[in-house]
């Protein structure tokens, strides 16, 4: 039976801060329905939102939250917990940069910073299953992109032994979220090693193809990659459970191209944009998504080098709410349809 995809929804990480309405959980969502928005995407790592731990072991809790959102005018579409799933694997040439994304009680110490991610993407899991969610999203973490660029050669076996560790890591969480029925939809991102298509089948095959290892789909980073973003939704639609709708533009010169020189985001040639103002074909991917029968939510994630946050955030729930197709039950031409007539068939066929 044919779905129609939910939404508008937005991830709140981005608008999250000290001063109202963004300060509260209650007061986060009250602004987002009043924008329009009928799901929120909540970030686990900020506790002004949410309490992961207790979401965990507490189901009257998560309750408590279901209901906040509620009363707003929202519902929770997924958990995010992308920055404790960064942590799952670093490089240590990212050692310093990644401290700030943990505890201080985990800061300098490399390996307790690890277990203590480990814990909170089990959190991840329980609480999800508390909230009734049956996706989260996150990212894979990455021990091989500072070789991206293959000069000097690399040491044969490097990058395979790199997604072997990666799934080592992986595979017993993934093995928990498979206990409470959640898939992981794994934001494919450049500085993840799961960063492509390509890697994305690496990183499964490298799990055996385990079942929750899924895909958050975000068109932006494949736009800046220069990739084929409606060839990826025909190629991996089986394993896309979540989707950020993010725009962006690619303007090469002369000067720099798909890794922009170092420049600042707002001086790069690839750049991230608010709905509608970059290049991104959403049409075509609303309309590819709707033929794969993809029926979760559509997730704003704003992040523009120009635009004011709650400008974007305003524009952006009419955008998607244009953009998502109501899916027909109907053919076209069922007006014309007739009653089978196995003779006719014979006839028609010379048989």
């Amino acid at each position: 039976m044919p779905t129609t995809m939910k939404g508008p929804a937005i991830f709140l990480a981005q608008f999250a801060g000290d001063a109202a309405p963004f300060n509260s959980l209650p007061s986060i969502a009250k602004w987002a329905a009043g924008l329009g928005y009928k799901g929120i995407q909540i970030p686990t790592w900020d506790g002004r939102l949410i309490d992961l731990e207790k979401a965990a072991s507490s189901k009257a809790y998560c309750d408590e939250i279901k209901g906040i959102c509620k009363d707003a005018g929202v519902e929770i579409t997924e958990l995010s917990t992308h920055l404790q799933g960064q942590l799952i694997a670093v490089h240590p040439a990212y050692d310093a940069q990644m401290d700030g994304f943990a505890p201080a009680k985990v800061h300098n110490n490399p390996k307790a910073r690890q277990k203590w991610a480990v814990e909170q993407l089990k959190a991840g899991a329980k609480a999800s299953r508390n909230l009734e969610l049956d996706v989260t999203v996150s990212f894979s973490g990455s021990l091989a992109f500072p070789y991206l660029y293959p000069f000097p050669q690399r040491p044969a076996g490097l990058i395979e032994e790199a997604f072997k560790e990666l799934a080592k890591r992986w595979k017993p969480i993934l093995d928990v979220y498979e206990d409470y029925g959640v898939d992981i939809g794994y934001e494919i991102h450049p500085s993840e090693d799961v960063f492509d298509g390509a890697t994305f089948e690496m990183f499964l095959d490298a799990l055996g193809g385990h079942k929750r290892c899924a895909i958050n789909y975000d068109p932006s980073h494949f736009l800046l990659q220069q990739m084929d973003y409606l060839a990826f939704i025909d190629i991996y639609h089986e394993r896309i459970k979540a989707f950020h709708v993010k725009d962006a533009e690619f303007n090469p010169d002369g000067r720099q191209g798909v890794y922009s020189g170092y420049q600042s985001w707002l001086n790069r040639a690839g750049r991230f944009r608010s709905l509608g103002d970059g290049q991104v074909d959403f049409g075509g991917i609303f309309s590819k998504l709707a033929q794969y029968n993809y029926d979760s939510w559509a997730v704003l994630e704003w992040e523009c080098c120009l635009k004011h946050p709650e400008d974007g955030a305003a524009e952006g729930a009419p955008f998607i709410q244009h953009h998502i197709i109501r899916v027909t039950e109907k053919a076209f031409d069922d007006f014309a349809a007739g009653r089978e007539d196995k003779k006719l068939l014979k006839a028609m066929m010379g048989i």
